[in-house]
């Protein structure tokens, strides 16, 4: 159940609820029970598993093979069984990675009750509770402001707005929106599905398996495939009938034979396990996956933008040093620096280090009457102080290239201390209230505060990977930008000793991206100028990565291809991105890069395996008609085959490490590949058949027909496999003399013979159908290098 409140009846209480109030508000169902569904449910993996269009074609086909018999010739529909079953499980195991990740990774509100402030999982909330807010939060569910210290929301997500939105008491707030600067509290009027954002998020889930090119390419072959497949099964039951008239079951199984290879009914499987698979090694890593296509989209990009501050850098930073400004007394700047740490309940990574240096027990009788929270926007905060003499000041602390005029003498110092990577804040007074947009207009300079940075020590390392995989990076930052620069120098990035001053970029999206493709390294960016940013590189065909952990990158991660968040960010950073760092290991990048090529690389091999036989199914079929003869294969034999040229190696094949490039146009390089080997392997296996019904004659005669013609498309299919799995490997080489085996064994049993009616007949005939598929493969060999060269010249 879910309900609402008038804001004229919000509980208007500084202590929050009472337990008891709270217990009677969950009796009564007004919780937020909005599900946080960060999989899909294990019906609905069921479901997607079971009911697909080509489990019901083959369905039917198996129900009618049961009827006519016998059962070898309806192993395809075990086969199916199997693979539906491995596809739920590795999906099952995936959910439980994700569901189990998703509640490391929830946003825990901070709500007051009985005057005592705890973290809660968001579908603990109630109706009246009163909900705390920093900055970064994310706005949970529906409110009326009834606590505001400079209250600054963004609401751009849900709005459009541009600019933060200004909160005091009594005002509203939506739930999906999110603190850029300030805090204060909310009185909870609307929670479950009447909150804003749930309404426009009913019917998403964050879990998705679409949006993808290699889902979406599956999806166009399987339609193009749906289209062959119904004209020619017309054809083909119309043609078996027609030849074998005097025996209908015979006819039955002869075109079950024809139609069931058509069917590619692993590729989506293997799709999905080599998706779920990547979602299990990625979550042993701590990475939280909230989108299935981000594994792949990632392995796409090439271009990452990273903000400097938790990303290349940690979160913590540490006072260098103080340097007073004119004679500024080193004392009274050290108290003013612990009564501004002392004025902030939520500081920031800067302040942080500052309260840490400058504990706000030396601040005794200063008192803050007035705060201005940071903000990415304005670059400093600031505070009202009354000092123990009763004397009022204010003061603020900021970026000096902001607060200070052009061309002041303490800029220089400032630019050799940035020169260091050093990054640099003034402290400075002045004589009107913070929060006057005029403030920093007139400010009367008393001290640098030099703050050290600590780089991340796996950080050069995984640029140095990008770098190796052609993946530029961008380093996009609110601090000075000659600190960023030596920032990036330091780990080795190349073009950092050309850092660029964001202030300075056109804003103009064409001149912007001309800007960007040249620049490396850019500072003093704003929250609007990093969204700006991505979508310039965006119009240059660009698939861009943003990765960040602060409420500044919230904008740009949100329009990024794919958004990365540090598991330590905001709620409001965590939301919006695809992937999430739960242990802020930048060095786990690599790994989902990795993970993305072996998922694209490899379904690109098995498709090629799958499409093959559908072509050259569709062919033999059309061949058939044309020349009205019987199919030449039962559907044991093409079971057989399909088991030992497609289905084993394709699900090792599909599994196994794969470090190629990322390329685009999924359908197109496939189907180059496949058409080709598709038609050669049909028409080596008809004229090994039609050799074979020109010298057998009798009896028995038509099995050893369709003996000639399974071993030359067994050799054939192998000849693809082995072309699809180089460059070679031991294992790759060991799989594929591994299915020579297998048939090798079948042939060698009498028992298997018989079971798989597979019987070779006389010494020329098989000889033949082996000269034949050599004389195929030479073609495949050519078509498949003529293949690869018109493909070099394409991308």
């Amino acid at each position: 159940m879910t309900e609402r409140m008038d804001a004229g009846a919000a509980v208007d209480r500084a202590g929050g609820l009472t337990s008891a109030e709270v217990a009677e508000r969950v009796a009564r169902g007004e919780v937020n029970d909005v599900p946080v569904r960060s999989s899909r449910s294990a019906a609905d993996i069921v479901r997607a598993n079971v009911f697909t269009r080509f489990n019901a074609i083959i369905g039917v086909l198996f129900l009618v093979i049961l009827v006519v018999g016998p059962i070898q010739d309806g192993l395809f529909g075990f086969v199916i069984v199997a693979n539906t079953a491995i596809g739920i499980v590795q999906e099952l195991r995936a959910k439980r990675t994700l569901d189990s990740l998703a509640v490391i990774g929830e946003a825990r509100p901070t709500v007051r009750r009985d005057g005592v402030s705890a973290e809660i999982p968001t579908s603990a909330i109630v109706l009246g509770d009163l909900v705390e807010l920093g900055p970064g939060d994310k706005v949970v569910v529906d409110g009326t402001t009834a606590e505001a210290d400079g209250l600054e929301v963004d609401e751009s997500l849900l709005t459009g707005e541009a600019d933060p939105v200004h909160k005091r008491p009594g005002d509203p707030v939506m739930s999906g929106s999110f603190v850029v600067a300030g805090g204060g509290a909310f009185t909870a009027t609307r929670v479950g599905r009447e909150a804003y954002a749930a309404q426009l998020a009913e019917e998403a889930s964050r879990f998705t398996l679409v949006d993808s090119e290699l889902r979406g390419g599956i999806s166009r072959i399987l339609k193009y495939v749906t289209w062959m497949m119904v004209p020619t099964a017309v054809g083909l039951i119309i043609s078996q009938f027609t030849v074998e008239s005097n025996d209908g079951r015979e006819a039955v199984r002869r075109t079950v034979g024809g139609i069931t290879p058509m069917v590619p009914e692993g590729l989506v499987l293997l799709t999905s396990v080599a998706f779920a698979i990547g979602v299990v090694r990625l979550g042993r890593k701590q990475c939280l996956v909230q989108e299935l296509p981000a594994i792949e989209g990632l392995a796409r990009v090439d271009v990452v933008c990273l903000d400097k501050t938790g990303t290349l850098t940690e979160g913590g930073m540490d006072v260098a040093r103080v340097r007073p400004l004119d004679g500024a007394p080193p004392e009274r700047v050290a108290r003013v620096l612990a009564a501004l740490g002392a004025s902030e309940p939520r500081p920031n990574a800067s302040l942080r280090a500052i309260v840490e240096a400058y504990p706000p027990q030396g601040a005794d009788g200063w008192h803050a009457t007035g705060t201005l929270p940071f903000s990415s926007a304005r670059k400093y905060s600031g505070a009202a102080l009354t000092e123990p003499d009763g004397a009022a000041s204010a003061w603020l602390l900021g970026a000096p290239d902001v607060l200070l005029p052009e061309g002041h003498a303490a800029l220089a110092e400032v630019d050799r201390l940035n020169d260091r990577g050093l990054r640099v804040l003034l402290l400075a007074g002045t004589d009107r209230p913070p929060d006057d947009p005029r403030t920093a207009a007139a400010v009367v300079p008393y001290a640098l505060v030099v703050l050290a940075q600590r780089l991340r020590p796996d950080a050069s390392d995984t640029l140095r990977y990008f770098a190796e995989q052609d993946v530029r990076a961008k380093v996009i930052s609110g601090d000075n930008a000659v600190s960023v620069g030596a920032v990036a120098a330091r780990l080795a990035l190349p073009g950092a000793e050309h850092p660029v001053d964001a202030r300075t970029l056109p804003a103009e999206r064409d001149a912007m991206a001309a800007a960007l493709e040249d620049g490396t390294v850019f500072g003093r960016v704003t929250p609007r100028q990093k969204r700006d940013m991505v979508g310039a590189l965006q119009s240059r065909g660009h698939n861009v990565a943003m990765t960040g952990d602060g409420v500044n990158d919230v904008l740009a991660l949100k329009d990024a291809d794919i958004g990365v968040a540090m598991g330590s960010g905001s709620e409001a950073t965590r939301a919006v991105a695809q992937i999430v760092l739960l242990d802020d290991s930048f060095a786990t990048l690599p790994s989902v890069v990795a993970e993305g090529r072996r998922v694209i690389g490899n379904i690109t091999r098995v498709a090629t395996l799958f499409l093959t036989k559908t072509v050259y199914s569709v062919l033999l079929a059309l061949l058939v008609v044309f020349w009205q003869i019987p199919y030449p294969f039962l559907p044991r034999h093409l079971t057989l085959l399909s088991t030992l040229t497609i289905g084993v190696p394709a699900f090792f094949l599909a599994l196994a490490p794969n470090k190629e490039r990322a390329r685009p146009h999924f359908v197109r390089r496939v189907m180059r590949y496949a058409t080709p080997a598709g038609i050669v392997c049909g028409a080596a296996a008809f004229v090994a058949y039609l050799v074979a019904r020109h010298h057998y004659t009798g009896a028995g005669a038509l099995d050893a027909e369709t003996s000639a013609a399974t071993l030359t498309l067994f050799l054939m299919e192998v000849w693809v496999l082995a072309i699809v799995a180089r460059p070679y490997t031991w294992w790759r080489v060991g799989l594929v003399f591994a299915m020579v085996a297998g048939f090798l064994i079948v042939l060698a049993t009498p028992w298997l013979q018989r079971f798989f009616a597979l019987r070779l007949v006389g010494e020329q005939v098989p000889w033949t159908a082996v000269g034949i598929a050599a004389a195929g493969g030479v073609v495949l060999e050519l078509a498949w290098a003529r293949a690869r060269t018109r493909e070099a010249r394409a991308g």
